[in-house]
């Protein structure tokens, strides 16, 4: 499963899906959850394609009884059901115009017209929901240079960056890796992505820096986060190899990791985007609780 096939997916889950049980199935999850007590340094958020077969009000529910404070990468009307929740969106994005999808984005220059309409209807949602953070991303090379792709999408960008500015909004650019699932992207280096951080020239274009995706790339994780922490406005968790649990069967230490991101003085979401390998729905919600722990330090 990838990210494309999980969104489209999730568009056509139903609350019959969810292990054809009357009610939630994971109701000890919730009940027993309530128990945690997180320091408070990050706030914690779960990607929706992640869970796509949970019901968005169930797992409202459940982040919630875990002590979360968002489902991210969801869009304007999944933001009114979750704010009933007391949740917020970490980092949003809507249906992107057509033809624009993640191996076709900013470093087309082709897209650029359809991404300023997008954002320009989108920024004045995510102000109405408190969303603060939205994704955009690189795209392919798709046979241009690293450079001549730098300076598209610095272009497309500056369309909307001011709108973003005005605002309160950040933008952030998520780092992919090319080697295992998005081949031929762009942005898949750091220095790439603060290259673009330091033309655009604003502290409300930033990256997602996506350990999962850094991790298979450019290894060097924490190095990488002292040195360009300042770039940085959100974080992405997923074990390596297979993307799947952040625990102990996986080469990443995200205990560590974590408290590395703690001493550069952040305090944001910390965003888990693994797959879950359980089998019952109460396994797999049961490794988002245990991540949420891993992460509070």
């Amino acid at each position: 499963m990838n990210r494309r096939k999980a969104i489209k997916n999730a568009a056509l889950t139903t609350s019959g899906l969810l292990l054809g049980t009357k009610g939630f199935a994971n109701k000890k999850i919730i009940d027993t959850a309530a128990t945690l007590q997180l320091k408070g340094t990050f706030k914690h958020s779960v990607s929706r394609w992640c869970y796509s077969k949970v019901p968005l009000e169930e797992l409202c529910k459940t982040v919630k009884s875990f002590g979360m404070h968002s489902i991210e990468l969801t869009g304007p009307d999944e933001w009114e059901i979750m704010k009933d929740y007391g949740l917020t969106c970490a980092i949003g994005w809507d249906k992107y115009p057509e033809g624009v999808n993640l191996n076709n984005f900013y470093s087309n220059p082709d897209n650029h017209d359809g991404l300023e309409v997008y954002f320009k209807n989108l920024i004045p949602k995510a102000v109405k929901y408190g969303v603060k953070n939205l994704i955009v991303l690189s795209g392919q090379r798709q046979g241009r240079t690293d450079y001549q792709n730098l300076i598209n999408c610095k272009n497309g960008i500056r369309r909307i960056i001011g709108m973003a500015e005005d605002n309160d909004i950040t933008i952030s650019m998520e780092y992919l890796n090319s080697k295992v699932d998005h081949p031929d992207h762009q942005f898949d280096n750091m220095e790439w992505g603060v290259a673009l951080c330091e033309m655009i020239d604003s502290p409300n274009f930033k990256i997602l820096y996506d350990i999962y995706h850094a991790q298979i790339m450019e290894g060097d994780v924490v190095a990488t986060i002292r040195k360009y922490h300042e770039y940085i406005a959100h974080y992405h968790t997923a074990g390596v190899p297979g993307r799947n649990e952040i625990d102990e069967t996986q080469e990443l230490n995200y205990r560590f990791i974590m408290e590395e991101i703690k001493k550069t003085g952040y305090t944001g979401f910390i965003g888990q985007e693994f797959i879950p390998s359980g089998k019952t729905q109460a396994e797999r919600l049961g490794a988002l609780k245990k991540a949420v722990q891993i992460c509070d330090v």
